[in-house]
C-alpha cells in the first residue's frame, strides 16, 4: 500500500479539480460565510438543499452532499462547531475524522482540505495542522487509500504552519 500524496498549497479551496472538498462546518449545515459562503456562491443552491436534508448534526460530525456546480463530486461538511461557536481540539478531531471515515466509505481518491476551525471558529493554525495530520494517519492507517490529499490554505502563514507540522512526519 503506497502512502497518499500530501500537498500543502495556499490557494483557492473551491478551484481544486478533486474528488472531495472538505467545507468547515457549523453542525446546523448552514453555508454561511468564509469557506462555507465560498462553496455556496460557486457550487449553487443545490449542495445547501441536501445539507438542510442532512442538518443539524452533532458537533463533531461530518455530513457528505453532492458538490453542486463545483467540479468536485462531494462536499464533506466537517462540522467542527455550532453555529457562531468555537472550534475545540476534540471536535476538530472527531469531525475529521469522520470526514476521512465518509471519503473511505464513499471511495474518494483525492480530497482538498482547509484549515478547519481556524477562521471565525478561532482554532489556533498550528495545533489545527498537528490535529488534521493526526487525523489523517489515522485514516490512512485504518485502511483509506487515497492518492492525493491536498491541504488548501488561506496564505503563506496558513501554509508554513502546515508544512511544518507535517515535516516532522516524513519517514
Amino acid at each position: 500500500m503506497a502512502a497518499p500524496k500530501v500537498v500543502i498549497i495556499a490557494g483557492d479551496l473551491v478551484e481544486q479539480d478533486v474528488d472531495a472538498i472538505v467545507n468547515a462546518a457549523n453542525n446546523d449545515l448552514l453555508l454561511g460565510g468564509g469557506v462555507a459562503g465560498a462553496i455556496r456562491s460557486r457550487g449553487g443552491p443545490a449542495i445547501q438543499r441536501e445539507c438542510d436534508a442532512h442538518g443539524p448534526v452533532k458537533v463533531g460530525d461530518a455530513a457528505i452532499t453532492g458538490g453542486g456546480e463545483l467540479s468536485a463530486r462531494y462536499v464533506i461538511h466537517a462540522a467542527s462547531m455550532q453555529l457562531g461557536g468555537r472550534t475545540t481540539a476534540e471536535t476538530l478531531r472527531s469531525s475529521m475524522d469522520h470526514v476521512f471515515r465518509l471519503a473511505h466509505e464513499h471511495r474518494v481518491r483525492t480530497i482538498a482540505i482547509p484549515a478547519v476551525g481556524t477562521g471565525i471558529a478561532g482554532f489556533p493554525m498550528d495545533e489545527c495542522a498537528h490535529v488534521m495530520a493526526d487525523c489523517m494517519d489515522r485514516a490512512v492507517a485504518g485502511g483509506w487509500q487515497p492518492e492525493e490529499i491536498r491541504f488548501v490554505l488561506f496564505g503563506d502563514g496558513a501554509r508554513s504552519a502546515f508544512e511544518e507540522a507535517f515535516r516532522g512526519r516524513e519517514k
